[in-house]
């Protein structure tokens, strides 16, 4: 099969794994405006080469449509994946005429915040695509409630790279107290909240821009934690496995979750998770059994929890041997990769 996957934003570290997993039986290009590094990838120019905004996007998404048309024309691919709802765009009009069936993942959660233009947008998209891939059972509700129709939904949740996040490996430095790390920037003021009721532990913030990172560290001095808690900022993808490793506990707080991708990296390597009742996170969590659901919204809730799996060792060593079980079994991009490929056989069908 020849696989066409389009991006208009910078691929996100995910989306060339799963490529290549795909790549193993199939022929895969990656289509991308923005340049990236790799043998099956190919820059199509459309505007400035940086990453953009998706209201500065817009106007270049003709240009991109055209590029992608010119070199489909030339080689047609048997089918199209587009990630996000501009990526979708443009595959819609680039594969105009040529009978190419076209598959949609959104990759935010359609009912995100997003402007009534966007939404309306979203919503023909998901009408015209043949295939629309949800990342877990809530998102398949929305896009149901978009006028999706049920039958050209798949649910195919977010692979991860059970090779490089696993348990046995290198952790970086910590010292003596309990460690809590809270992945991404969303969510992270709900857990310095749940810190004042957690005496010793400390926590690590990794995730967010200079601005985020400064009025979190304010916030934490305000509630007397600025001893006990550190915002790193952005850290690397190929850096979060030895860190998620020097954690007892992973949060991942978020009040909106596309694909919940924090919370499985965390179980694959064995963390146990209290991650937010929301979204994907309803899929992949198992509540007390590969980790804790919780409401963000009520950190004494979180908490609890906290001190619950800290105070209790034979517990959390239970809870992150099935929460590593679950990832592997479940969410390997070997797995994935085979549910994608079976959705686009029955769309090319």
């Amino acid at each position: 099969m020849d696989i066409a996957i389009v991006s208009a934003h910078e691929l996100t570290p995910d989306t060339p794994a799963i490529a290549r997993e795909l790549a193993r039986g199939h022929r895969v290009i990656m289509y991308t405006r923005c340049r990236a590094q790799g043998t099956a990838i190919e820059h199509v120019p459309a505007g400035p080469d940086v990453e953009l905004s998706e209201s500065d996007l817009l106007p270049y998404i003709p240009d991109f449509s055209a590029g992608l048309r010119q070199r489909w024309r030339k080689h047609r691919p048997d089918i199209i994946h587009a990630y996000s709802w501009t990526s979708g765009l443009a595959a819609i009009a680039g594969s105009e005429g040529l009978g190419v069936p076209v598959t949609q993942t959104f990759h935010a959660h359609p009912d995100d915040h997003r402007p009534a233009p966007v939404r309306r947008l979203e919503c023909a998209i998901g009408r015209r695509a043949r295939a629309v891939i949800a990342a877990c059972a809530d998102e398949e509700s929305e896009l149901i409630r978009m006028g999706v129709p049920r039958r050209n939904i798949s649910v195919v949740p977010q692979g991860i790279d059970v090779e490089r996040f696993h348990r046995q490996g290198p952790a970086c430095p910590r010292g003596d107290r309990p460690r809590l790390l809270h992945v991404g920037h969303a969510g992270a003021a709900s857990a310095v909240a749940a810190l004042v009721a957690v005496p010793d532990a400390e926590l690590v913030i990794a995730g967010g821009d200079e601005p985020g990172v400064e009025r979190l560290r304010a916030l934490a001095a305000d509630h007397g934690l600025a001893d006990r808690v550190e915002a790193l900022g952005t850290v690397p993808h190929n850096s979060m496995p030895k860190l998620m490793r020097s954690a007892d506990l992973v949060l991942s707080l978020s009040p909106s979750v596309p694909n919940g991708t924090a919370a499985l990296e965390a179980m694959a390597c064995g963390i146990p998770v209290i991650a937010s009742a929301a979204g994907a996170h309803l899929d992949a969590v198992v509540d007390g059994v590969t980790g804790f659901l919780a409401r963000p919204d009520r950190p004494l809730e979180v908490a609890q929890r906290i001190r619950r799996l800290l105070g209790d060792v034979t517990l959390r060593t239970a809870i992150g041997y099935a929460a590593a079980d679950r990832a592997r079994s479940r969410y390997s991009l070997e797995r994935i990769s085979m549910e994608l490929l079976r959705v686009y056989e029955k769309t090319c069908a």
